[in-house]
């Protein structure tokens, strides 16, 4: 990272001692991922690689780019060895892409690193020189020298993201394994606090399995004006969020579940996993119908180890799990997607949403949340209490990651929570998790003595179903469907002009409009659509959307308030 203002890697890529089935072959292709493990999404990281040479100890070697990604390199019987040069373009700062300019580097080795399908076992040695004055290098690869590294295989170099610049590293133990924190950018922070809470959540994390799985870890912490996100790792994680978030106690509390999040997929995914997610495949996609498990199920863990950490309050815990009913029970799109679907079908939808994203797809995330909230709940009440979803996890960790090495399937997955709950589960799997099927909840919060309430079943309120932005004009950017909007014609893209034939020019003139007409009364719109004007008679209706709140039930049974505590850690 010579001059790293051009946001260029430089990379220098030896192999050596060549074995005869490799010099009989007669090349070498060396190859780039597509994608990296934990993002669903064919990234195409080649497109930033330049400036590809190939040559031996004295001379060049002819090279040639056979596909999107492969670079083939001729060799004969004499070659021990192959150097390979290029340059990789890095300014795109995220937690899934690389990223290089005067205050730092920072590396997804995925998007970095060339690498032979054929020696995806074999050791490799990485050598960073930063730039003069960097002297802090943050990795979860292991520390063999002075800025000099060893991954054991591929998956390990690959699952190893770098920090490379001047960042503050806090640390401390949990459990005799060693964490360090890496703080980029500059943020205003209690160090102590900091790394206090950290540990608090980590301690939180460890209780639900009950064993670490590491030797040490690291927390890469990027502090940006505006920033959120993260990615796990082996034993390590990166995560972004906004410089201002420690003065604000609810911000703080947010960073602090998302690493909760990123942590706790030390277990969920790293090493409890579908087996369609390891060993990788990094050239193609890798289909798995379990990423609202894999995924979703850590979002339901994340505030649940902040309510088990004291971090956050019953309260704020149960306002959550009702914000996240509500956002999969307002979402048309959950009517049409089962969560399932959505898990197979995050390599084209979930990271490429449309105007109609909404309409026709179902978060795996938010979705995947509120279903292992309801499964926490069934597995409490099937089982007295005596268990929840921790006990999934652990049957999990010790029959397919501990005894077989193994991810599980589909079927496996199911059995297991069968075994714990002490009941068959396939009516609920086929109808919520490989269905579209309305989820019962008070059938499941009844049990902790709980009932979930909508505040809007009494209300009248007017709808038109469109969503708007200001840019040069006030532009629709969303219809739900079924709504006015949708039913009457009005699209996305379209200007809005006039509303009953007054000019409108910010949303709360659109919101001000509606809420002044009366269930089947018209709205007229005006809107411009590729240049030309048209009116559009809009018939108001009632507003469809639910507001969900979790309240206590009147009358609570002695066996509804032990449960109840056993739910919330009380």
């Amino acid at each position: 990272m010579e001059q790293p203002q051009t946001h260029y890697f430089d990379v220098n890529l030896k192999v050596s001692n060549l074995d005869i089935k490799t010099k009989t072959q007669g090349y070498i292709d060396f190859k780039m991922a597509v994608w990296t493990p934990g993002s669903y999404l064919v990234r195409e990281y080649a497109k930033n690689v330049e400036t590809v040479k190939a040559s031996n100890k004295t001379n060049a070697l002819k090279l040639d780019k056979i596909n999107k990604n492969t670079w083939r390199v001729q060799i004969d019987k004499n070659t021990n060895e192959v150097n390979i040069s290029y340059k990789v373009y890095a300014y795109e700062l995220s937690v899934r892409t690389s990223f290089l300019d005067d205050t730092h580097g920072y590396l997804n080795p995925a998007s970095v690193f060339l690498y032979v399908n054929a020696w995806k076992q074999v050791p490799s040695t990485l050598i960073i020189k930063p730039f003069q004055g960097w002297n802090t290098v943050s990795t979860g690869l292991k520390n063999i020298g002075t800025f000099t590294y060893q991954a054991e295989n591929l998956d390990i170099l690959i699952d190893s993201p770098i920090e490379i610049g001047t960042q503050k590293v806090l640390s401390f133990d949990l459990n005799g394994v060693p964490h360090k924190i890496a703080m980029y950018g500059e943020a205003k922070f209690d160090d102590a606090k900091v790394t206090a809470d950290f540990k608090k959540v980590c301690e939180a994390a460890l209780s639900v399995v009950g064993e670490h799985p590491c030797k040490d870890y690291t927390f890469l912490i990027h502090n940006l004006t505006a920033g959120g996100g993260g990615l796990e790792h082996l034993n390590s994680t990166t995560c972004q969020t906004s410089r201002s978030s420690y003065a604000d106690p609810k911000r703080y509390q947010s960073l602090l579940s998302l690493v909760a999040h990123e942590y706790f997929h030390l277990w969920n995914v790293k090493r409890i996993r579908p087996k369609a997610l390891g060993p990788f495949d990094y050239e193609n996609e890798n289909y798995t119908h379990m990423l609202w498990f894999s995924e979703g199920c850590t979002s339901f863990y994340q505030s649940y180890i902040l309510r088990r950490a004291n971090i956050q309050s019953v309260e704020d815990y149960i306002n959550t799990y009702a914000a996240e009913i509500n956002t999969i029970e307002n979402q048309p799109g959950n009517k049409v997607q089962s969560v399932t679907e959505s898990s197979w079908d995050a390599w084209i939808k979930y990271y490429r949403p449309n105007e109609n994203s909404k309409n026709s797809t179902v978060s795996y995330y938010d979705k995947g949340a509120v279903l292992g909230g309801v499964l926490n709940l069934i597995i409490l009440q099937s089982t007295k209490g005596a268990k929840n979803l921790d006990d999934v996890m652990r049957a999990l960790y010790n029959e397919y990651y501990k005894k077989q090495g193994r991810g599980f399937t589909d079927e496996e997955f199911q059995k297991t929570v069968e075994t714990i709950a002490g009941k068959s589960m396939n009516d609920f799997f086929q109808k919520y998790i490989f269905g579209t099927e309305t989820i019962p909840y008070n059938t499941y919060l009844e049990a902790v003595g709980m009932n979930l309430v909508d505040k809007n079943t009494d209300k009248n309120e007017p709808f038109l179903g469109a969503e708007f932005s200001r840019t040069a004009n006030l532009k629709i950017t969303g219809v739900i469907k079924d709504s006015p909007a949708y039913i009457n014609g009005l699209n996305v893209g379209d200007d809005i002009l006039q509303i009953d034939g007054q000019a409108v020019t910010k949303n709360e003139d659109v919101l001000k409009a509606v809420s002044n007409k009366k269930i089947g009364e018209v709205l007229t719109v005006k809107v411009k659509r590729d240049g030309l004007e048209k009116t559009y008679p809009i018939t108001i209706l009632r507003n469809p959307n639910k507001n969900f709140v979790i309240e206590p039930l009147a009358n609570q049974s002695p066996a509804q308030q032990a449960l109840y505590k056993k739910w919330l850690f009380l």
